[in-house]
């Protein structure tokens, strides 16, 4: 990524914006076509075509539907400052189908937030982070212990809420 330090920032943080609109106009479009004909029309047994059917229809899109569902279209704009969660949110739009001009307007602040993070620190924590665990086997095992920790919380406050509901 050195074109991000040897031009101006503007033109760093502009062509991360667009990388990230036009990243997130994709997954909206993909999830809304692939709904639309997939879904409602053929339901496909193998190929890439039952691969994205099955995981239009999965758990991970089905959270992200909820999270807009309950949180409402301001969880566009905030799944750009996650890892992962984002594309199931954007997809999750797209399935919903909200409208383009909704989903692009709410969508800006969040590519905008995520070209900002980017073009300022966000690859120097990620090459720092890289660089350290690459050089000391006990960062990368603390490393790896922390997103264990933090996926067994994850997995069990989701089985604590759905014990509640039932």
């Amino acid at each position: 990524m050195d074109w991000l330090n040897q031009g101006p920032f503007w033109i760093a943080l502009t062509g991360l914006f667009l990388i990230a609109t036009a990243r997130g106009q994709a997954t909206y479009w993909i999830a809304r076509v692939v709904t639309e004909q997939a879904l409602r029309r053929t339901h496909p047994v193998e190929g890439w075509r039952a691969g994205v059917h099955q995981w239009l229809q999965g758990e991970g899109t089905a959270r992200g539907r909820q999270a807009i569902e309950r949180w409402g279209l301001v969880m566009i704009p905030v799944c750009y400052l996650t890892i992962g969660f984002q594309t199931l949110v954007l997809a999750a739009a797209g399935m919903l189908r909200i409208s383009w001009l909704t989903f692009s307007l709410v969508q800006a602040p969040g590519a905008l937030a995520w070209a900002l993070i980017y073009a300022t620190i966000g690859f120097a924590i990620w090459e720092a982070a890289l660089t350290a665990a690459a050089g000391n086997p006990l960062t990368l095992a603390g490393l790896l212990a922390i997103l264990v920790v933090v996926g067994v919380t994850i997995v069990l406050s989701h089985r604590r809420k759905d014990a509640k509901a039932r």
